[in-house]
């Protein structure tokens, strides 16, 4: 016998006619109703293909809350509390969300999107498989649908799926990630306008950042600062933001890692500023969902002439980017010019390429690294012949140093870039100089 399941609550009576409010929708981001029409007929059209009769969708806010990217493109709706979902070829999905007291008098995302109307509490994946079994799915080809990314080509907790199959003993069960990571490739205009307005948060970062990093100010607070400017810009409080800061000067012996940011909780920490220090910085701003990339470069007084050299070369790689990021070509053509101006200055380089990204990063096609070197998702493997169509989206990653002036000491730049027919369209308009805070 089943166990039972307590009530959410105690029983509510809720005034007549009484319904959702639907104020706040119109100061969130949303997407139209014929953009859900188009991901969801495309979807049964693939799951038909694959011959899969229902998609289970396990959310989980891994990476920088990436781990429910997929989930948000089918249902519009994010969340870092059990946020589950079932979509189904001949009905409207169920989202699955929260716990019983975030859900009184009713689930918030009733009030900021129109996608889905079925949200459940969540009780349980028992309850779940209960609910698949009542829509005659105890027999189905169940596809299931995680976290997938370049660098996480599928992340399902196995005590997650070991429920599923213990209560549904005779589905099939098979990987669904996969067709939702093909379909985010290219993105739709709606989706850039997403990414677009990301990018105007994205620049007014680079600005904030500019305006609070001085000799004394604490890395902390010039950190805080970036992140306020996108939360008050309306951006959601995503707090990815690869920083470090450090004298360019300093002895030989003593090593500093200004080649690249590091992760939090590594920073920021209370170090007052000084004369002299170079900030790195590689951050997302997240519009909707949709994560737009920048990194950026600061020296805090006159910058060392080799700093500016190694600037220059980046903005040549930069510029180049926004040149041959068009349709059409592959990314073996997009990788040799992007890389030929650090190759003539005989620079080192700890990332020289792009990644793409929308609700994840990196997202497919990535190239970051040399051939043969880490990862094969990171270094282009089996990627030469990858042909570029319009409305794919990449970040920049030109992280460049010379190791025979400094082994730890390099600079920063990215624009983001949405593949269009003749060239790129830019949406930071990263600063084309070093940033210098005299």
């Amino acid at each position: 016998m089943p166990r039972p399941i307590n009530p959410h609550f105690p029983p509510v009576t809720l005034p007549p006619g009484a319904k959702p409010t639907l104020v706040p929708m119109q100061f969130m981001p949303r997407f139209s109703l014929a953009e859900r029409d188009t991901r969801w007929d495309a979807l049964r059209k693939k799951m038909i293909i694959a011959k899969i009769d229902c998609l289970v969708f396990l959310g989980n806010d891994i990476y920088y809350d990436m781990g429910t990217a997929n989930l948000r493109y089918v249902f519009h709706v994010g969340g870092k509390i059990a946020p589950y979902g079932a979509f189904f070829l001949h009905r409207d999905p169920i989202l699955w969300n929260s716990i019983p007291h975030m859900n009184r008098p009713y689930n918030f995302n009733l009030s900021i999107q129109d996608w889905v109307s079925d949200i459940r509490i969540f009780s349980g994946l028992p309850v779940i498989a209960a609910e698949l079994r009542d829509q005659g799915y105890e027999r189905a080809r169940i596809g299931l649908v995680g976290f997938s990314s370049t660098l996480a080509p599928l992340t399902l907790l196995q005590g997650e799926i070991n429920i599923l199959k213990s209560e549904l003993p005779h589905a099939d069960f098979a990987d669904a990630s996969w067709i939702l990571e093909d379909m985010r490739i290219i993105k739709s205009e709606e989706e850039i306008r997403m990414l677009r307005k990301a990018g105007v948060i994205a620049r007014k970062t680079i600005d904030a950042l500019l305006e609070v990093a001085r000799p004394g100010v604490p890395e902390a607070e010039v950190f805080a600062e970036m992140i306020r400017t996108q939360v008050a810009n309306g951006g959601e409080p995503n707090v990815f933001n690869l920083f470090n800061s450090g004298p360019v000067e300093h002895p030989e012996t003593e090593l500093w890692h200004l080649l690249h940011g590091v992760e939090q909780p590594q920073i920021p920490s209370m170090r007052p500023l000084e004369k002299g220090d170079l900030i790195l910085t590689e951050y997302h701003t997240k519009y909707g969902g949709y994560s737009c990339h920048t990194e950026y470069t600061v020296h805090l007084g006159k910058p060392p002439q080799k700093l500016l050299d190694l600037y220059k070369i980046s903005v040549e790689c930069l510029d180049i980017s926004g040149e041959v990021f068009k349709e059409g070509n592959t990314l073996g053509q997009v990788l040799d010019a992007v890389r030929a101006p650090a190759d003539r200055a005989k620079v080192d380089w700890v990332e020289l390429g792009f990644h793409a990204m929308g609700l994840a990063s990196p997202e497919t096609p990535t190239v970051v690294y040399r051939p043969g070197y880490g990862s094969n998702a990171l270094n282009g493997h089996n990627l030469t012949n990858f042909v570029l169509k319009e409305g794919m989206c990449f970040g920049n990653n030109i992280d460049l140093h010379d190791p025979t002036w400094k082994v730890d000491v390099g600079t920063m730049l990215s624009d983001f870039m949405v593949v269009r027919k003749d060239k790129a369209e830019l949406l930071v308009n990263t600063p084309r100089e070093l940033g210098v805070v005299n």
